[in-house]
């Protein structure tokens, strides 16, 4: 019987505080692996990491503290909205 599965089988904490996560998309027969691939994303320090994976958010809740949030948010300024002008 064919079954797919996703794991997270990788998790990484970069210095500014990133978490990124790694999950592999199994196909298995009878247990046996038969193809593998994986998807990569980012939990970047502030973000909404609650529909993550339990590990995941364990180690954000870790990782995220406000010093962190902090330091990556002045680091990373949001972006400034532009509008052109409009003759009336």
């Amino acid at each position: 019987m064919l079954e797919k599965i996703t794991v997270v089988d990788k998790i990484e904490t970069l210095e500014n505080g990133c978490v990124q996560v790694r999950a592999a998309i199994r196909v298995l027969e009878d247990g046996r692996v038969l193809s593998q691939s994986f998807h990569r994303h980012v939990v970047a320090p502030g973000q909404d990491y609650s529909g993550e994976d339990e590990r995941v958010q364990a180690i954000c809740a870790a990782v995220h503290t406000p010093e962190v949030i902090a330091a990556y948010e002045a680091a990373h300024p949001a972006p400034v909205e532009v509008t052109e002008p409009t003759d009336a």
